[in-house]
């Protein structure tokens, strides 16, 4: 590769010239279109990009600005004398060639790229920067650790972010093999897509070369570079070998539990490569876990990165363990479907994490340890798709994406969770094996390039010989969730005069209302001699109309219980006939032994308080009742935050306070009787921290924090310890500067996050207007920072503090969207939009009517606005029932 640096006379001699300085956290990068990514694609064919970075500057200055950037960009056109344009974020352009002539930059400006005139038939494009390290969680984020000052780079570019650390066509489906060389100090590691070729070392620095890698596309490349804690180990089978890497902060290095992480990455790959019939594809495999990330992971080839809160460094349940497994399978399944076959354009998003998800789940549920976590995906994942596919804003799962703007809000419920869920379907209709048979033939068909749709269709179609057209046309290509309810009689001898299956469309926010065919599982559940609620009879039928009658149940004897989506088969609101749901409310949950099951109960419930059908009073009800005895610790958790947050939303706010005090004594109860360091002990002591009110309450934990013994062999070790003393600072009991003295014990950048938690929860106007200054206005803080404070802000006891804040929101917004990045202005306008327990109102709504009613709004922040109004609607009208439910 050239000489990164070429002297000033030569710069000045080409005529460049540098654009103004600019603010890389809140420069605007180009919003492309599918229309120009389309006009692109089809006159480009790019061979490579050689890429040169020299990061010197980021450990001798930890505030220098920008890093040198070297690109040189190896491609053809298909039409000759025709002009394109390159993607860069650039502080100072110091040197752009095309074909050795200089390329006229005078109106270079970030969000437009540089135009490249006159095309050859063969390009050879050169152009040499400095570009811009962010502390936003996109492009190259530099963060520096409180604990040792050592300076940590890690990237991420998803969706399109590349061209914040190198010059490139930045979209899906213009691939290139890339080789990159990296300018460090020498005591770093740096790590990339490839293997490293060779290190040169000259004094204090070295210089990293990676071979070059297969074809990718520009947001799967990857660059981690800083004093990083390593553990090296390697794959083997019967094929070959794949050497294996993790990586951490060497503050957090005690805590990377490597012998766990491996061995599931090992499982995953036994997995794939037995059931994806392509082998593994990029070489190495690194997983590096780095800070203030703004995802739970990121798929780049061969070098996935990861929140590094997946590092435990206190207890936590075995949940968090099976979910970090989950996200671990998830990222791998991506080198398959998503890096070595990549989406054309964002429309097939799904295409990515839906198969993600799905195959993770189903691998998980076959090679590890955690062989229910299809009950976790019931009661978390799909209740996730659900609330997401009942806003206005739903969109089919195949959706239409104009832009770059617009995909950047749609990593949802609907693009993961939702879709997993139906391709689980999918699986059901034509076959675990011939689905898996289409899949290996979709990779063989389409390696190394891109696809859409049809393509998976069609191998699908070929394996399975099945026409799946109608199938998409339903269930991809449609928006909204039905909802399927038990209609029945009884004679005179309690059995089943009549039968049948209500099927519903959505009236409201889908914009697609539909019935779909689906395939589902009746069970009829009965209590046993033992006193235990079992499953006595199942029937299996198709429902594709509005009513479907079941006549192999007429004349069956009225079950204790009906489940009428019995193994969750099919995606769709289940609803609970009073019967069954009276049945579950005197203690059915804890007799019904099935793990599922109780997961489907779980879940109709709370759609059911969602949808106005159910009180809250009932639900907590049904919480109290069955959450002690639920042996799933996934749905224990969840079923307790659902509760929190609809005592906070969904009760009538005259009776909520007495809901929080039932809850929170019934959560020190369960946490007493709880085995002693069990999960559920710490799940229900966290329940106590959401839900304590009341002096004796208060107590509880504060005795908890003085170590005083409560309960048995508790360890208050620092996450807990963070988690008591932010409940007792936003209850009153403690302030500024205990919360100085516990940031002082924990002098971490997690220690940072929660101290920032701490003081936005002090109960005081002038701690909410700090809050509310940090988060929107003061442009300097990190990502992770503003989403701490955020977090804060918001407690259901101190809604006198907090109401003069819903006016104030949608004054700050557009502001908010207009000045910072995507992934930025998101954290704020979702997490500060006023659904909170005092806000909760008709004037909120009509505020935000006022806001939407201007149609220059972009719309994204539109759209995100608009699922904040649709909240509080639907608050409303769960209140008038609680509140019905009270005075009945």
């Amino acid at each position: 590769m050239p000489a990164l640096r070429p002297d000033d006379a030569q710069v000045l001699a080409i005529g460049v010239i540098p654009p103004e300085t600019i603010d890389a956290n809140t420069v605007r990068v180009p919003n492309l279109t599918r229309e120009d990514a389309k006009l692109r694609a089809g006159l480009l064919t790019v061979e490579s990009y050689d890429v040169e970075l020299d990061l010197t500057d980021a450990e001798a200055n930890p505030t220098e600005r920008v890093f040198r950037s070297r690109t040189i960009v190896t491609f053809d056109t298909s039409k000759p004398g025709s002009s394109t344009f390159i993607d860069v974020v650039a502080d100072r352009l110091h040197e752009v060639t095309l074909n050795g002539a200089p390329v006229d930059v005078s109106g270079y400006e970030p969000a437009s790229g540089i135009v490249l005139p006159e095309l050859a038939e063969h390009n050879v494009l050169v152009v040499d920067a400095d570009l811009l390290y962010t502390t936003i969680g996109q492009g190259l984020h530099r963060f520096t650790d409180p604990v040792d000052k050592e300076v940590y780079l890690y990237t991420q570019f998803e969706t399109t972010d590349s061209k914040r650390m190198y010059a490139c066509f930045d979209q899906p489906d213009i691939k290139a093999s890339f080789q990159v060389r990296v300018t460090a100090p020498s005591h770093w590691a740096v790590i990339s897509n490839g293997a490293v070729a060779t290190v040169t070392e000259t004094g204090a620095k070295k210089v990293v070369e990676f071979v070059a890698t297969p074809r990718m596309s520009t947001y799967v490349t990857a660059l981690v570079a800083g004093p990083y804690f390593e553990v090296k180990d390697s794959y083997r089978d019967g094929v070959g070998r794949i050497d294996l890497g993790l990586y951490c902060r060497k503050s957090l290095a005690e805590h990377l539990d490597a012998d766990e992480l491996f061995a599931v990455t090992k499982q995953g790959f036994d997995w794939y490569h037995a059931n994806f019939g392509v082998r593994y594809a990029f070489g190495k495999y690194d997983q590096l876990f780095v800070p203030e990330f703004n995802a739970g992971a990121m798929e780049n080839a061969g070098c996935v990165t990861f929140l590094e809160d997946y590092l435990f460094r206190s207890r936590v349940t075995d949940a968090r363990y099976s979910r970090r497994a989950g996200t671990i399978l998830h990222e791998m399944a991506h080198m398959w479907f998503g890096d070595l076959v990549t989406m054309k354009w964002f429309d097939d998003l799904w295409l990515n994490e839906s198969f993600a998800d799905w195959a993770a789940t189903i691998a998980q549920s076959q090679a590890t340890r955690w062989t229910n976590v299809w009950t976790t995906f019931s009661n978390v994942d799909k209740t996730w798709a659900y609330r997401q596919d009942q806003l206005p804003s739903t969109h089919p799962i195949a959706s239409d994406i104009p832009d770059v703007e617009a995909v950047e809000v749609n990593f949802d419920g609907i693009t993961y969770a939702k879709g997993a869920s139906v391709l689980k379907q999918l699986v059901a209709y034509v076959g675990l094996d011939q689905f898996l048979a289409g899949v290996r033939q979709y990779f063989d068909d389409n390696a190394y390039g891109n696809t859409s749709l049809p393509d998976f269709l069609a191998a699908l179609n070929a394996a399975s010989g099945r026409e799946l057209s109608d199938w998409s046309k339903a269930w991809l290509e449609t928006s909204g969730v039905n909802t399927i309810s038990p209609e029945y009689t009884l004679d005179e001898f309690g059995t089943f005069a009549s039968f049948g299956l209500r099927q519903t469309a959505p009236t409201t926010a889908a914009k697609d209302n539909v019935l779909r065919p689906h395939r589902l599982a009746i069970g009829l559940y009965s209590y046993n001699e033992a006193g235990r609620l079992v499953r006595t009879r199942r029937a299996e039928l198709d429902v594709e109309s509005d009513f479907t009658v079941v006549t192999e149940l007429i004349g069956v004897s009225q079950p204790d219980l009906v489940l009428i989506n019995d193994d969750d088969l099919t995606y769709c609101k289940m609803r609970l006939d009073a019967h069954s749901l009276a049945t579950l409310r005197s203690g059915g949950l804890a007799a019904l032994d099935d793990s599922l099951a109780r997961a489907l109960c779980w879940a109709a419930a709370w759609d059911m308080v969602r949808d106005g059908e159910l009180a809250t009073r009932d639900y907590l009800e049904l919480v109290v009742a069955g959450g002690p005895s639920e042996t799933e610790i996934s749905v224990v958790q969840s079923a307790n935050r659902q509760l929190l947050r609809a005592l906070e939303v969904y009760a009538d706010p005259d009776w909520a306070m007495v809901g929080r005090v039932r809850f929170a004594e019934a959560a020190i109860a369960a946490a007493k009787a709880a085995a002693p360091e069990s999960d559920h002990q710490l799940a229900w002591v966290h329940a106590v921290v959401g839900a304590a009110t009341t002096d004796a309450q208060i107590g509880f934990l504060s005795a908890l924090l003085s170590d005083s013994n409560t309960l048995d062999r508790l360890a208050i070790d620092t996450d807990l310890r963070w988690s008591l003393v932010q409940a007792l600072v936003a209850n009153g009991v403690l302030g500024a500067d205990d919360i100085d003295r516990e940031a002082a014990r924990d002098q971490t950048s997690a220690g940072e996050r929660a101290a920032a938690t701490a003081r936005a929860l002090i109960p005081t106007s002038a701690a909410k207007a700090a809050a509310w200054q940090a988060a929107v206005n003061d442009d300097s803080l990190s990502n992770a920072m503003v989403r701490a404070t955020v977090s804060g802000f918001d407690h259901p006891l101190q809604g006198d503090l907090l109401t003069p804040y819903a006016a104030e929101y949608f004054k700050s917004v557009a502001g908010v969207w207009e000045r910072k990045t995507s992934e930025m202005a998101q954290d704020i306008v979702v997490g500060l939009f006023p659904t909170w327990s005092s806000t909760i109102s008709e004037e909120t709504v009509r505020l935000a009517d006022d806001f939407l009613a201007e149609a220059s709004r972009p719309a994204a922040l539109t759209r995100l606005v608009s699922e904040g109004r649709a909240d509080v609607v639907r608050a409303l009208k769960a209140r008038e029932t609680d509140r019905a439910a009270g005075a009945s």
